[in-house]
């Protein structure tokens, strides 16, 4: 989180006993679900708008639709600098969802114009005219607007929400000390299962609804809708601004890190104190980021220990501390917190990359085949992920409604089973979703070699689309283990001013996991061209199930990487104020292992 001292204009206990908790959840969240609205409303059908509107070859569609995913996933970092350092959360949501709203004029207008799209055509006929180059940039500005607009909602919304709950006073955390805690981390574990349900049904109404628009009622439409969804996001938000938890920022936690590591650097020959208790300590400094309880010294990483030691050259002129020779064991162990979270963070990579050809190749497979529900009504190709949206979504309800009281009779655990157990379950199942596709695929494509059809791939594979299904769904399952699991772990583990750089992260592993995507099908496509293209734009003569066998088998290898990573993972240490002056140490892994599994 950008900092930690609530803000204090609303003056008060009684005002405070008013605001945070699941009463601002409406408020908050329906930010959220425009915001996953409107990118899914244009993004699961992106790559027909690029492909049959704008005439982009696959590759080139594919790799467009996967790079601008990846720059709505990077820019968080951007938004998350920009509340941790200065702005709070709450106003750099507002001014992500003004950029948000400029980007969807922007696409509706590129839709709407004639001169911003290529004319129709007819092959052979009327040839195809690709987009020229000011259609594309039109196109281009407006999806980086949205970028831009994703950046200021997506880290900030999930640690803004957590918020509410972080901040209650302690007559609302119900109970003893340890019963309060678990409350509040009981809390906080429903919420994020919340967190993601409500962005599955955004996705769910996308899906049906702007998706079906789009294909049989017109672009323009079907960009507008999101865009007015995304206004009202904005109004209700505002006026939910009485009943928020607003946290000041304390400062830049990348400035902070980057003075650890330059002080450290400058006393890299310095010797290490056999004591810790040595290392400079200061509460009244870290009063500001460590609200919660400030950070336990740890024995890993100890090269970054030498920033805490205190030498006489460690004040300047003026004799005022200078932070750039000086830290506090606190901001030291900040930084080994992001640190000892990298590895296990990487893992959630791959499963982005393996989730991606679920909107781009698998909606043009589905393009081929027989997609009739009735004679007269044909689901969109890109109304397939659906399945994946709804089984996440029934997954979330099972999980706490049925899972959770079934494993807690075998594991003892308050949540059934520890995120990291969670984010395990998701990647493995998240394997049989890619084997399943290319099963699927392979089975596509003989259907149309026994008919004929490897050279006409606009005419429909007799083969019911509903084949897809499994693929689409065992992602949906994956998503709703591992993603929520990710999350949770990030805020969990992250130092509590830097909550919402933790909430950066995760979208900055998506944001690899698209770009990671990218590559992989341009050094496929590089290294296939002579034995005979893979991924070509008639998909009939290509070979997807070969491609779909590459991403299963870098599956296998990520899972067995996260076991490792997660093996030799230290949870973090943290100092508890309890009673006034009295202090008290919680060694989170302990709370870990006997039942926290939770944000605590």
């Amino acid at each position: 989180m950008a900092t930690t001292t609530v803000d204090r204009e609303r003056g008060g206990d009684r005002t405070k006993r008013k605001q945070g908790g699941f009463r601002t959840m409406p408020f908050i969240l329906v930010n959220e679900v425009c915001d996953r609205f409107a990118t899914a409303g244009f993004g699961a059908n992106l790559i027909t708008y690029l492909t049959q509107e704008l005439h982009l070859p696959l590759v080139e569609a594919s790799n467009t639709l996967t790079n601008f995913g990846g720059t709505s996933s990077l820019t968080p970092i951007l938004g998350a600098l920009a509340a941790d350092s200065f702005a709070g959360r709450f106003w750099t949501i507002i001014a992500g969802s003004v950029f948000f709203q400029l980007g969807m004029l922007g696409l509706v207008v590129s839709a709407l114009v004639p001169s911003l799209r290529p004319g129709p055509c007819s092959p052979p006929a009327t040839p195809c005219r690709r987009a020229n180059g000011l259609q594309l940039a039109v196109l281009y500005l407006s999806l980086l607007c949205t970028s831009l607009g994703s950046g200021g909602i997506r880290p900030c919304v999930v640690a803004f929400g957590a918020d509410q709950f972080d901040s209650q006073p302690k007559e609302e955390q119900h109970g003893d000390e340890a019963g309060g805690a678990e409350a509040v981390a009981g809390q906080k574990r429903q919420y994020f299962n919340l967190y993601f349900f409500t962005m599955g049904f955004a996705v769910l109404l996308a899906l049906t609804v702007v998706v079906y628009i789009q294909e049989n009622v017109g672009w323009g439409w079907g960009f507008g809708i999101p865009a007015i969804a995304m206004f009202v996001s904005i109004l209700v938000f505002v006026l939910g601004y009485p009943l928020y938890v607003r946290l000041k920022p304390g400062g830049s936690p990348f400035t902070r890190v980057a003075q650890v590591v330059a002080a450290a650097y400058k006393k890299r020959a310095a010797p290490l104190p056999e004591d810790p208790g040595m290392l400079y300590q200061d509460k009244e400094l870290d009063a500001v980021i460590s609200t919660n309880g400030r950070l336990l010294h740890t024995n890993q990483l100890t090269f970054f220990d030498r920033a805490a030691i205190v030498t006489p050259a460690d004040t300047a002129g003026s004799g005022k501390l200078d932070m750039w020779r000086l830290s506090t064991v606190h901001r030291v162990e900040e930084l080994k917190s992001l640190i000892r979270m990298l590895p296990i963070w990487s893992a959630g990579i791959l499963l982005v990359t393996a989730g991606s050809h679920n909107n781009s190749f698998a909606i043009m497979q589905a393009r081929t085949m027989d997609r009739h529900m009735t004679q007269h009504f044909q689901i969109p190709p890109a109304t397939m992920s659906i399945f994946s949206t709804v089984a996440m979504l029934v997954t979330l309800v099972l999980y706490d409604r049925a899972f959770v009281p079934i494993a807690r009779r075998f594991t003892g655990l308050p949540s059934g089973i520890n995120y990291f157990q969670r984010m395990a379950v998701g990647l493995a199942i998240s394997i049989l979703g890619v084997a399943s596709a290319a099963l699927v695929e392979a089975k596509r494509r003989g259907s149309a070699a026994d008919h004929g059809l490897l050279d006409t791939p606009a005419t429909m594979v007799p083969m019911s689309v509903f084949w897809l299904v499994p693929q689409y769904a065992i992602h949906g399952v994956a998503d709703g283990f591992s993603s929520v699991a990710h999350m949770e772990f990030l805020y969990d583990q992250a130092p509590e001013s830097m909550r919402s750089t933790a909430a950066a992260l995760f979208w900055l592993s998506a944001s690899l996991g698209s770009y990671m995507g990218t590559v992989l099908v341009t050094a496929v496509q590089s290294a296939t061209r002579r034995s005979g293209d893979w991924l070509q734009d008639n998909i009939n003569r290509g070979r997807l199930d070969a491609y779909y066998w590459l991403v299963t088998c870098l599956m296998l290898l990520n899972l067995g990487y996260y076991l490792i990573c997660f093996r030799f993972y230290t949870m973090k240490p943290l100092e508890m104020a309890v009673d006034d002056d009295h202090e008290k140490e919680l060694e989170l892994s302990s709370v870990h292992k006997n039942g926290g599994g939770g944000a605590v």
